[in-house]
């Protein structure tokens, strides 16, 4: 398949310290490039996220200023974890431990120059641990001991006038590198400041997604907006709007956040009922839904819309789906048709915008969005979605606790009676029936035991006698 024009860097001009859709900034400078890692979506810090951001990077290195404009790229990893980018460069890696149900922070070599000027602790010196006038050549990569006890993680360390990072663990210190580094001060702009520094490329955006609606919008009798209270539906609507698409509908499966129910009747957004689909006795039986065995989306949006669909006839239906969310949509088409209902042709007009363009664009058009998105949740679906990490489930637990008690007291029901380990739930295991590599690879280093056919282990499974398991 031929690989999609995804974008697999980030403009960000020096001179206003701001990040840019294009190239060119309304300043009149070129931007310069930062690579960022697959899938290459990138998203604002908003409140949730900064904050964490904040709490993490004070409690390690003392009260440092932190930028408005941070973004974050998401990666592969055991569950969240995101290169923040800020300043032009690589900042950190912010990333959420499953099994210690832990955020870290680890600062890239990049933001020194604005840390060095201001950490108040979390510094070491290495002159007061390892004799530099013994250490031959690079010290870089290399691993000591302490002469002092220092708490395991990461930290700044300086030795004859340079700076670099390293980790401690266990009484050992391992630096990474050790470079000069010349204290920097940068311009420290709003959001406000790279919207309108950005609000040329925003128009060309609108522009030709408000084309591509109106090209296809009459290829069938009806037309209308597939509206699921995201930021990226968010926006297809209002671009739809543009176009002169008054219809809109949603499904509601039932198991929504009360915030998005909230949002879809601000919308005046036509609901689709979920009708009698029986979640709860229809989990009793088949157990919970996984990232690879999703059956939930079958019975709670597929079932109900193909119903809706038959009703209305032929339609042409605006979507917010994008290429950066996912593998499978890394190669949409703008046009694509219904498998379960031909008569329904999807239009994706916001294809190739990354979150940071739709939010972006939100804010620059000033359309409410779903406010969840405030409080570092990044999927606002389903509140039980296997889709969704483990760390937002985390989150969810303490600010939702009304509406996760009911899954929570399933999955012990259910664990309970299949005996399984204690992972299952408290890393989040259950979102997989068949565990992928980077989760086998979780268990094995972590000594919970899996099958051979890559399905958890029950409890105790590696006493029993003539059973094959396996830490893999």
């Amino acid at each position: 398949m031929h690989e999609p024009a995804v974008k697999k860097i980030l403009y960000w001009c020096e001179h206003c310290n701001v990040p840019l859709i294009g190239r060119t900034c309304s300043c009149g400078n070129e931007a310069k490039t930062i690579a960022l890692l697959q899938p290459y979506d990138i998203r604002p810090a908003l409140s949730g996220d900064r904050n964490r951001i904040i709490q993490l990077l004070r409690s390690q290195y003392g009260e440092v200023p932190v930028p408005k404009v941070i973004l974050l790229n998401k990666t592969g990893g055991y569950d969240r974890a995101e290169l923040v980018i800020s300043n032009g460069d690589r900042f950190g890696w912010l990333t959420f431990d499953p099994v210690t149900r832990t955020y870290s922070l680890e600062i890239a070599p990049e933001a020194l120059p604005f840390l060095v000027q201001h950490i108040s602790k979390g510094v070491i010196d290495l002159g007061n641990h390892i004799d530099l006038k013994a250490e031959k050549g690079r010290i870089g990569g290399k691993r000591f001991p302490l002469k002092e006890p220092v708490p395991d993680g990461q930290v700044i360390v300086t030795a004859n006038g340079k700076y670099g990072t390293a980790t401690v663990k266990d009484g050992y210190i391992r630096i990474k590198e050790l470079l000069p580094v010349l204290p920097k001060v940068y311009p420290d702009p709003g959001w406000e400041t790279v919207i309108a520094k950005n609000a040329y490329h925003l128009k060309n955006l609108e522009r030709n997604a408000v084309r591509t609606i109106k090209r296809h919008m009459k290829d069938r009798p009806l037309v209308n907006v597939s509206f699921s209270g995201g930021k990226d539906s968010t926006a297809a609507m209002h671009l739809a709007k543009k176009a002169g698409v008054e219809k809109a509908f949603f499904i509601d499966t039932g198991l929504e956040f009360p915030e998005t129910i909230q949002f879809i009747r601000e919308q005046g957004v036509e609901v689709i009922s979920k009708g009698d689909n029986n979640f709860w006795q229809v989990i009793e039986e088949r157990g919970p839904p996984g990232k690879d065995n999703r059956w939930c989306c079958s019975l709670l949006k597929l079932d109900p819309l193909k119903a809706y669909l038959d009703d209305i006839g032929p339609c042409v239906t605006i979507q917010g789906n994008r290429w950066y969310e996912s593998w499978n949509r890394a190669g949409l088409e703008v046009t694509s048709q219904n498998p379960i209902n031909p008569l329904q042709l999807n239009v994706s007009p916001i294809r190739s915008w990354r979150a940071f363009e739709v939010f972006l664009y939100l804010w620059w058009r000033k359309v409410p969005m779903n406010p969840m998105y405030e409080q570092g949740v990044e999927r606002v679906g389903c509140y039980l979605c296997p889709a969704m990490l483990e760390s937002e489930y985390d989150s969810i637990r303490r600010t939702h606790p009304g509406i996760t008690a009911r899954w929570d007291a399933f999955l012990e029901k259910w664990a309970k009676k299949r005996q399984m380990p204690d992972a299952y739930i408290s890393w989040g295991l259950w979102r997989w029936h068949t565990l992928p590599p980077k989760m086998r690879e979780l268990c094995r280093n972590m000594g919970v035991f899996v099958n051979d056919d890559f399905t958890l282990a029950k409890k105790d499974k590696k006493k029993e006698s003539g059973r094959k398991t396996r830490k893999v």
